[in-house]
């Protein structure tokens, strides 16, 4: 499968630092998006340690197939897999320790969705927190990741409407990320990809401002990637802007 991308970061219209980072790895197949959290500018930092620990690991890796694992390899999954898990597991230990070492880094994490393509019709899809991956195909947008968070924990209970969530007191409050132990819990699946899928990586920047349908309607104009990206930017500008946007998208191209 041969697969084309595009990417980018604005600050959003009511911040003046960006906390998310982003990574497109052409030649490895790895792409991530990462949004920071804490105070000052810890989220940046959180997040910027997770991109460039899983770039270095993903480079290292590439260069070296007998490399030390950080952690012992999930036998369930295949090495592609295990290869994108260790990489973020490896990110949060890095997060943590300068979290407890440093005063000034004191309570950061950030979260993470990311791909990884292989040489097959498969990808692996993995996240912590509310950082999400969207698939749109033949007119269709469906979120393949499922948030780590507290109004999301409300809804699969049923004590709340998704109409309801988006006036949810508690909205921001994340129960899984990068960064708040020594070790983390990552989500990871295998999707077979059919050529015309896009795929979309983003921070919650986007999805907080901009509802599915009206991403669905902007993919449906049928632009090119970069023309997509900015008009997903624009649109949750265009609503308010309220926090960091982050849009990486994947084209499976056949």
């Amino acid at each position: 499968m041969k697969y084309t991308n595009s990417g980018n970061t604005h600050p959003g219209m009511k911040r003046e630092l960006n906390e998310d980072n982003f990574t497109i790895l052409e030649e490895q197949g790895v792409y991530v998006v990462a949004d920071g959290m804490g105070g000052h500018n810890a989220g940046e930092v959180a997040s910027e340690i997770a991109v460039k620990t899983v770039e270095d690991f993903f480079l290292k890796s590439s260069r070296d197939e007998e490399m030390t694992w950080p952690y012992k390899l999930d036998p369930s999954l295949s090495l592609d897999a295990n290869k994108l898990m260790v990489g973020i597991k490896f990110a949060n230990r890095r997060i943590y320790s300068s979290s407890s070492s440093n005063a000034s880094y004191a309570g950061m994490g950030t979260t993470v969705v990311s791909i990884l393509t292989a040489d097959t019709d498969e990808i692996y899809v993995s996240h912590v927190g509310d950082s999400r991956c969207y698939c749109y195909f033949e007119d269709n947008l469906i979120q393949v990741t499922d948030d780590h968070s507290l109004v999301n924990e409300y809804i699969k209970a049923g004590q709340i409407t998704k109409e309801q969530a988006i006036n949810f007191p508690h909205k921001n409050v994340i129960m899984r990320a990068l960064g708040m132990k020594d070790n983390v819990l990552v989500d990871i699946q295998k999707r077979k990809v059919q050529p015309g899928e896009i795929y979309l990586l983003c921070s919650d920047g986007l999805s907080d401002m901009v509802d599915d349908p009206s991403i669905e309607a902007i993919f449906a104009k049928k632009m090119s990637l970069d023309e997509t990206t900015q008009a997903l930017i624009d649109a949750a500008n265009a609503n308010g802007g309220k926090d960091n946007i982050t849009v990486v998208l994947v084209k499976v191209e056949g």
